[in-house]
């Protein structure tokens, strides 16, 4: 009798933890932020860190998309303007600016976005693949989540850049 409950006991336990590591791998964790008075996302994994605007220096010949350059903690990491890159008109930047700052294809890059909004947790049966309207959703777009009444747009990072413009990410990337 006493073997016959632990019996029970085990597949429910085991049913109820791998129930939850469903729940917890279905759960996207995003990091939320506005460019051009819209809502992206960046899974939280992808992301460093979140730092404040600073001074930036410009590199001769980079395309006009790449602010310029910073040293983070002795660390020399191109920073790209996603407004630019998006095709938006540049504003000034404000105290709500940030740097973004994820890898991409194994380099350290910054983004600079207008503001960053929270983290957040949406269930990924709630994201929907990119749209096929405009360029960013062929080119940047990897899915469009739904919360509430919101619409977030997943960016996938790695194709931020083309494969003739990995160059800028670092020497490591040179031909």
């Amino acid at each position: 009798m006493e073997s016959q409950a632990k019996a029970r006991e085990a597949p429910s336990g085991a049913a109820s933890l791998h129930g939850a590591d469903l729940r917890h791998r279905d759960l996207l964790q995003l990091v939320s932020f506005h460019v051009g008075g819209e809502e992206f996302c960046l899974d939280i994994l992808r992301v460093q860190e979140i730092i404040r605007i600073q001074a930036l220096t410009r590199v001769p010949n980079s395309p006009d998309f790449v602010e310029g350059v910073i040293n983070l903690r002795g660390k020399v990491i191109p920073v790209i303007a996603l407004r630019k890159r998006f095709g938006l008109e540049a504003l000034a930047h404000d105290r709500q600016t940030r740097i973004v700052v994820s890898e991409v294809k194994g380099t350290v890059l910054g983004f600079i976005v207008d503001s960053v909004s929270e983290v957040l947790r949406i269930p990924a049966d709630t994201v929907e693949p990119p749209p096929r309207l405009g360029k960013v959703g062929r080119e940047y777009v990897s899915g469009v989540g739904k919360l509430d009444s919101r619409l977030l747009i997943l960016l996938d990072v790695d194709r931020m850049l083309s494969d003739s413009e990995d160059g800028i990410a670092g020497p490591n990337s040179q031909a």
